[in-house]
């Protein structure tokens, strides 16, 4: 097993963010604002033309994806055949992804146990609105989407959760947390109050497992929030209560 922990620290500069690299894959600590593939648009920032320009040797290909406001951990393949593996390590379940969020209280008072899974169906949503549609029952083009949570604490305004994906679907977390009343902290796209000054919302992609192109081994990756402040302080502190 591979594993390390990336410190805490505001330095975005690429080298800094780079969790993990062999001559096959590379996982990225992405910041808030990054796209994971590649972006037409002047001044939108993609993290494949980061790396390449890095790197002039490097031709990053996205293995999966986050969403533009989100953090962490995110697995770029370095080649054809990598991508190929990978690929098909996540469609068969052979990963495991874990995500930190801190949701805003439900205005209800409603309240979940501290541990428990979540299961919804997940819809595409209207075209061109970037946003899915949410069920708790099944339904015509509707997709069956599956989370495990904790709850391990509470700011004055706000839960902590640790989130593991038991299914990977467009903008799940985000959609699930926000039909239970749960929106995360900056998402205005699902219903949180009011955006985050630096940007981003507060969901962050912080464990990563996966198979090694070049071995038999699993290479776990962790990290912490790129820009870290008081609130996710906060966060740390309750999460190793």
């Amino acid at each position: 097993m591979k594993h390390r922990e990336s410190l805490p620290a505001q330095d975005l500069s690429i080298e800094k963010r780079i969790l993990f690299s062999n001559s096959s894959c590379m996982v990225i600590n992405k910041a808030p604002g990054e796209s994971t593939e590649p972006l037409p648009g002047p001044g939108m920032i993609d993290l494949p033309r980061l790396l390449a320009e890095y790197r002039a040797d490097l031709r990053p290909l996205p293995v999966h994806r986050l969403d533009v406001p989100v953090t962490g951990c995110v697995l770029f393949a370095l080649n054809g055949e990598a991508l190929r593996f990978l690929g098909k390590a996540f469609r068969e379940g052979k990963t495991q992804k874990s995500y930190w969020a801190i949701t805003e209280f439900p205005p209800s008072g409603k309240t979940l146990p501290n541990e428990g899974e979540m299961k919804h169906w997940i819809g595409a949503g209207h075209a061109g609105a970037n946003k899915v549609t949410v069920s708790g029952t099944e339904g015509p083009a509707l997709r069956e989407s599956r989370l495990r949570y904790r709850i391990f604490g509470r700011g004055e305004h706000y839960l902590f959760w640790e989130i593991e994906l038991l299914s990977g679907r467009h903008h799940q977390i985000r959609a699930q947390l926000a039909h239970e009343g749960f929106p995360v902290k900056g998402d205005l796209k699902y219903g949180a109050r009011r955006s985050e000054k630096a940007g981003g919302i507060r969901l962050h992609a912080r464990d990563l497992s996966f198979p090694d192109p070049e071995s038999s081994s699993t290479i776990t990756v962790s990290c912490f929030p790129p820009l870290e402040d008081n609130l996710w302080l906060a966060f740390r502190e309750a999460i190793l209560l």
